[in-house]
Formats: structure tokens, sequence, C-alpha cells
């Protein structure tokens, strides 16, 4: 049996995200684990490794690559209906049961991660750039694995793209540390983040700590990134009422301009103990969002089943904006500069310059460019 490993190691570079320690050793600073790891040994996250007092991290691969609209990611208040290239690689930093991730992680310690040799293929920065215009991409998106652990490979592909015209944007888990974030923002246009519960016991249980995602929220916002944040919403985890109103209400003192997106979970992969969530449960946790103060809450994955919160909406006067159904804009009324024809309320984001580029009755299904 081949070590996933051993394959994924000649695909390295040596990591911009470190710090020199005593005896070889060396800090990494792309998550909030901030690993300190001798040599021979690696990171949590089994994708950066020490070899001879050098820290190695992923570069030069794809695991994932494909065309999605920008709302599958989901961007609410991105680019609407823009085709977004969309890579990832392998590896994560936390270990969330309901996802694939932690398994590749295991970086050959699981022979049930060896499948994941399939799907390996050789990749420049220069040719994702022309790919993503052969594609007709608008933004490049960096997901699928936890980005935050292959930044120089995200930073190397944003370069090119930005070059290109490119909107960059990162789909995470938040475990970043201040380093990652001020290393990223040159490079990075938006960022969208997953806040799993606000509880640090549910924290600790995936792999990660509260505290830490709860200040790359803040940062990334401090920074200037467009930031979006998704709660998958799973019964008996997250779904309490003091929960979301915790969340909504962190989310509102940050800015009340974030739009926060509540997902429906599914049972999945290690997960299958939960029921999955009903529209109700989306509904309750929508309407907490909007008495928290924030302006713009989406419920999502449970199209035609979530009244108007697919859509977007003037804040000031309540026209609608964006309607929406799944990943398709039904109807784009934005101005040129993104301010509501009614009342001339501006509305954040990033929005096309020509509203006449929204694709309307759009595709709605990925497309697969492998």
């Amino acid at each position: 049996m081949t070590i996933l490993a051993e394959v994924l190691d000649k695909f390295t570079t040596a990591g911009d995200l470190v710090e020199a320690g005593a005896d070889g050793a060396v800090r990494c600073v792309a998550c909030a684990h901030r690993c300190l790891i001798r040599p021979g040994r690696r990171g949590i996250c089994q994708v950066r490794f020490n070899k001879d007092g050098e820290l190695r991290v992923p570069w030069g691969y794809v695991a994932a690559l494909q065309s999605d609209p920008i709302e599958k990611k989901p961007f609410s208040h991105v680019l609407p209906s823009a085709n977004a290239l969309t890579f990832g690689m392998l590896g994560c930093d936390f270990r969330c049961p309901y996802c694939q991730n932690w398994l590749t992680s295991q970086a050959g310690r699981d022979p049930e991660a060896e499948s994941s040799l399939d799907l390996i293929r050789r990749m420049t920065p220069e040719q994702m750039a022309a790919h993503a215009r052969r594609v007709r991409a608008e933004v490049i998106v960096s997901s699928y694995n936890e980005p935050l652990i292959t930044s120089e490979w995200a930073v190397g592909i944003f370069k090119q793209a930005r070059a290109a015209g490119l909107k960059c944007a990162f789909v995470s888990n938040g475990n970043a540390t201040p380093e990652a974030l001020d290393y990223l923002r040159p490079h990075l246009d938006a960022y969208k983040v997953d806040l799993k519960s606000m509880q640090d016991k549910n924290y600790r249980q995936l792999g990660g700590v509260l505290k830490h995602v709860l200040g790359t929220i803040q940062k990334a916002h401090e920074l200037g990134l467009w930031v979006e944040v998704v709660t998958l919403v799973v019964p008996g985890f997250n779904d309490s009422n003091d929960e979301l109103w915790d969340a909504a209400r962190f989310l509102s003192g940050v800015s009340a301009d974030i739009p926060w997106h509540v997902t429906a979970f599914h049972k999945d992969y290690h997960m299958t103990d939960p029921d999955n969530t009903p529209a109700r449960t989306l509904l309750r946790a929508a309407e907490i969002g909007r008495e928290a103060g924030l302006r713009y809450v989406y419920a999502g994955n449970l199209p035609g089943m979530v009244d108007e919160y697919e859509d977007t909406h003037c804040p000031n006067c309540n026209t609608l904006l964006v309607k929406r159904r799944a990943y398709v804009i039904r109807e784009y009324h934005l101005t040129p500069n993104g301010t509501c024809p009614k009342c001339g309320t501006q509305i954040p984001g990033i929005w096309p310059e020509d509203p006449a580029r929204v694709t309307l009755n759009g595709y709605g299904f990925p497309l697969p460019v492998y």
C-alpha cells in the first residue's frame, strides 16, 4: 500500500508562516494550534512537517477543482451569480465528524485515506490562473480542505489570479492566527468563516478553541476583508435559542453588516445520530439573527422552505434587491455602485460594476472541470 504521506511530502515547499525554534524545531503559525514541530515530526494537520529544521508545506497539486456558483460557498454579497473556480488540497486542523477532511489528515495512518491518492493532480499557480480564464471565472476560492494549512499555496495562486483581474476568497474554519491573516490580506478579498458553536466545550470536541475563531472574525473584519459567517445548525449540538442568540449578538457586535448564513445539517459520514435540521429551526435561527440586529441573515440549503431568507432586502426600506432560489439568481435590482434603487442605501459587499453581468436563472448546478 502506498502511504499517502509519502506522496504528499513530494508536493511541498519551504513555508513562510513559521518561526525558528531551538534545536532545529520550528513553530508553525498558519493556524491557531501554533504547533511546535521538531525535526522529523508533523503538525496537527499532518501535512506541514519539519524536515531537517525546515518547515515543509503543501505546494503544487490540487485534490479538488470545480467551477461553482459563488452562492454555493456560500457568499451572498460577493459578485452574485459569478463563476467561482474553487480549489482544494488535503488535510485539516479540525476533526469534525460530519466531514471527510479529518480522514485525509491521517496522512497514511488510516487505509481508507489512501483513496485520496486518486484525487491528486499536479498544478502550478500559472496553470490555475489560466484555467480560471478558460472557465470564465470571476473569483478563485481556496476551499474543500482547510485553506489555512495550505496558505502559501493559496497565496501563490492568488498572486496570479489578482494579476488576471480575479477576486480571491477563503472558505475556512476560522482557526487562524493574526500572522496568517496579515500574510493573506494583500492577496485576499473575501473570507467566509464557519462559526460552529458558541460553546468552547463543543469546539474542543471538534479540535479547536472558540476564542480563536471569534478572534479571526473580528480581525478579518478589521483588516477590511469582506467577511461572511456560516453556522451549520446541528440539532442537540448548537441549536438552542441561547446559543443562537450568543452567535448573533457577537456578530452584530463586530458589525451588523456581516451576513450570517444559518444552514441545515444532514446525517453524513461519521455523524449520523442527530436528526436532519428542519426548516423551522433555520427560520427560528434567522429570526434570532434579525432580532439581534444583523441586517443580512440567510437560511441556506433548504431552497423554497425558508421564506424570504434566501433573498437580500434593503435594511432601510425593505425593497427586494436580490431574489434567489438555491444557487440561482432570479432577480437583481442593485445599482452599479451597490445601492438600493428605491432609497439609495449603500448595501455592503463586493458588487459587479455592471449589473447586466449578473446571470438571471443561471445554471444553478456545479460545472465540473475534470
